[in-house]
């Protein structure tokens, strides 16, 4: 019995070392349209799940100091239902006490995470400077003029960035999600956007008018952000989350202009969710996002469309998307084929045809 759980053992930590050793580092292609493998050379297609908040719509530093057996088995589950990278969302309150002070705790907890995703064979998609629960943003970051916030994300960037260096777990550092640059005549009075399900995702870096032109101010605010990580780490990947709504086209726009704002960026990111009756439209505007770098839809998700919609637009969406990820919530597929619930339906088949579509879908076109 003890020779048969010791050779149990040795197996589970071979298996872990593997797939430790199996994860290469990830960098654009030679002709700057795709992703490779650093060492072999093997095309690298992200295809995977943002891992946002948990079924309870808890964020993960919320959890993460004691429920840590739950995060391992939901890396488990999604590589298991296929997937290669994981997003993570990580909250700038959460990681900074000041300005300039960057938690050590949260930094050693983010090490972690990095362990579990080499031993479980997983890419992190790591997004920075949330502030999705506004009542967990410290006063004194929103106090901040705009040049003091960008100071205090130069410091967040460079202790992540610091702390990530030496991973190849990393895939790639997302600056923000879905930043918006401030469009007003008049200043600003709020750095975040409307809620959306008790969270904010949409978020402001700069609140006060500007002579310059809000691409301009885009690419200066990203240039910054990348010579801060790049001090520490500049061998990663860096993109942003951008909104649909940042092409230049009549209505709403966001400032993050593709083609003006990426000159510092390794590849370009868009979050997109198709619209019922629109699948024109969606693939118009994924084609917007198409400039010669690298693409990946970083949010993508039936939440407007049928789910023949969605799936339709994923099938076709092949021809300029480089990379796919969705959402995964901690909830097994199991129990979402059980549930009751329409929410549970769309779930389950979501997550079945990530599962049964992972293949073709990461095959080199």
């Amino acid at each position: 019995m003890c020779v048969r759980s010791l050779s149990v053992v040795c197996c589970l930590l071979c298996a872990s070392l593997l797939s430790a050793a199996e994860l290469e580092w990830i960098q654009v292609s030679a002709d700057g349209k795709s992703f490779v493998t650093a060492e072999s050379h093997q095309r690298f297609v992200p295809w995977g799940f943002n891992y946002d908040h948990d079924r309870d719509g808890r964020l993960l530093e919320d959890y993460w100091n004691k429920e840590w057996s739950a995060i391992e088995d939901d890396f488990k589950e999604m590589k298991q239902l296929g997937a290669n990278v994981v997003r993570i969302h990580i909250q700038f309150g959460k990681f900074m006490s000041a300005p300039d002070q960057p938690r050590a705790e949260a930094l050693k907890k983010l090490g972690d995470l990095l362990t579990l995703a080499e031993r479980t064979g997983l890419y992190i998609d790591l997004t920075g400077l949330g502030c999705y629960h506004k009542q967990d943003v410290p006063p004194w970051y929103d106090a901040l003029n705009d040049q003091q916030r960008w100071e205090a994300q130069t410091h967040f960037w460079s202790a992540v960035a610091k702390q990530c260096a030496g991973s190849p777990a990393i895939f790639c550092y997302d600056l923000m999600n879905e930043p918006v640059v401030h469009g007003g005549k008049k200043k600003g009075t709020d750095w975040l956007g409307p809620g959306f399900a008790g969270k904010h995702f949409v978020q402001r870096i700069t609140l006060s008018p500007d002579e310059r032109t809000r691409p301009e101010i885009a690419a200066a605010w990203i240039k910054t952000l990348v010579e801060a990580i790049h001090k520490q780490d500049a061998r990663h990947l860096i993109t942003v989350g951008m909104v649909p709504w940042s092409l230049e086209r009549k209505g709403l726009q966001s400032g993050f202009v593709p083609e003006k704002v990426s000159e510092h960026l390794d590849f370009i990111c868009v979050h997109l969710y198709p619209e019922k009756g629109k699948l024109k439209e969606a693939l118009e505007t994924l084609k917007g996002f198409d400039i010669g770098k690298p693409l990946v839809i970083e949010e993508t998700f039936p939440l407007k469309s049928s789910p023949e919609e969605f799936e339709q637009f994923m099938q076709e969406s092949r021809q300029y998307a480089d990379g796919w990820i969705g959402f995964y919530w901690g909830k097994p597929l199991k129990e979402y084929q059980q549930g009751k619930t329409i929410g549970d339906a769309i779930m389950a088949r979501w997550l079945e045809f990530f599962k049964e579509n992972g293949p073709r879908f990461k095959e080199v076109q």
